[in-house]
């Protein structure tokens, strides 16, 4: 493991940005398949989206042969809601960007057979070639996505799964400003597994706040 330290979130932001937009071209110059990158939501990846976009709009890189795949959803929320996560990245990035809304993938916290949502969202990255680069966060309690230690299992046989949030996590994003409080946090998220994530190409992991030192 690299461990890069940054100033300050603005920095750290740019650092991981200016990474992504590096990889994206070095795999254009080699190949014309597509690049395949694994998206975070929630405080962490905000600076990085912001210079991704500043980037985009400077002509510095296009996003039209990038396909994404988010690492995870709240259960129970529409889409539109202001703390989905498909609200989310509307918002930081796939709106201000030129990724083709086909190549757009979020997972369905409101779909009729959440189990089958998990194995088709498998199905869907394998089909694009697999994650070349999955970026992430940790959070306070040492989540990675929607993975809670210390249930979190880094040997689970799924790729995808349901999974209830502990207070720790639900507090996070209160403290994040998500919501106002805890009972307005849903109670289960559907996440990307550890091994779902680990098994990437490459992951990097923005970790913006003192609050997660000792997480990390």
């Amino acid at each position: 493991m690299r461990l890069i330290i940054e100033e300050n979130d603005a920095k750290a932001g740019l650092w991981t940005a200016r990474y992504i937009v590096a990889r994206i071209k070095e795999k254009a110059a080699r190949t014309d398949r597509p690049f395949v990158l694994g998206l975070p939501t929630g405080s962490t990846p905000v600076e990085t989206y912001k210079e991704l976009v500043r980037l985009y709009e400077a002509g510095e890189v296009s996003f039209r042969n990038v396909v994404t795949f988010n690492m995870d959803e709240y259960v129970g929320i529409p889409e539109d809601h202001p703390e989905s996560y498909h609200t989310f990245m509307r918002k930081h990035f796939f709106d201000h960007v030129d990724v083709p809304a086909a190549n757009i993938h979020i997972l369905d916290g409101n779909a009729p057979d959440l189990q089958k949502e998990c194995e088709e969202y498998e199905r869907k990255i394998v089909a694009a070639g697999g994650i070349d680069l999955f970026l992430g966060g940790v959070g306070e309690d040492g989540h990675l996505a929607f993975n809670d230690p210390p249930v979190a299992d880094f040997n689970d046989p799924v790729f995808a799964k349901v999974v209830k949030l502990e207070e720790k996590c639900r507090l996070q994003q209160v403290h994040d400003g998500c919501f106002e409080e805890i009972g307005q946090v849903p109670g289960h998220a559907i996440t990307v597994t550890i091994p779902g994530l680990t098994a990437a190409r490459s992951m990097f992991c923005s970790v913006p706040a003192a609050t997660k030192a000792e997480a990390v």
